[in-house]
């Protein structure tokens, strides 16, 4: 559930970013990959979203062992993959690398704000 939320919530962040273009019939025919803007709109989504995690006190804790560029790498992926992108996602499924860190309801809240500021 919230994996579904967190991926609605990066699409919707990266349909504000990339703007919208040309008509809704025409873009209802075009993939949620290309209306996003493609890869170049996700990746900047995502580098705007970890910067902002990064900033927030609330929650940097929990990504402070992180491998930066390896978090951002595969949640680009992530995401392309999911909208119908060319990417092949490779890394863990959501449950795994998250279960037993302790994090609650208002952690994940937090994180889903990192992506509207």
């Amino acid at each position: 559930m919230q994996y579904a939320r967190l991926v609605s919530a990066f699409a919707v962040a990266a349909t504000l970013f990339a703007g919208s273009i040309g008509s809704v019939s025409a873009q209802s025919q075009r993939s949620l990959y290309d209306r996003l803007g493609g890869y170049n709109a996700i990746s900047a989504v995502v580098d705007d979203f970890v910067a902002n995690v990064a900033a927030d006190k609330r929650i940097n804790k929990f990504f402070a062992k992180a491998n930066i560029d390896r978090l951002k790498r595969r949640l680009k992926d992530q995401l392309c993959q999911a909208a119908g992108g060319p990417c092949l996602y490779l890394g863990a499924d959501m449950k795994t690398p998250h279960a037993g860190k302790g994090i609650r309801n208002r952690d994940f809240d937090a994180l889903v704000q990192g992506l509207v500021k």
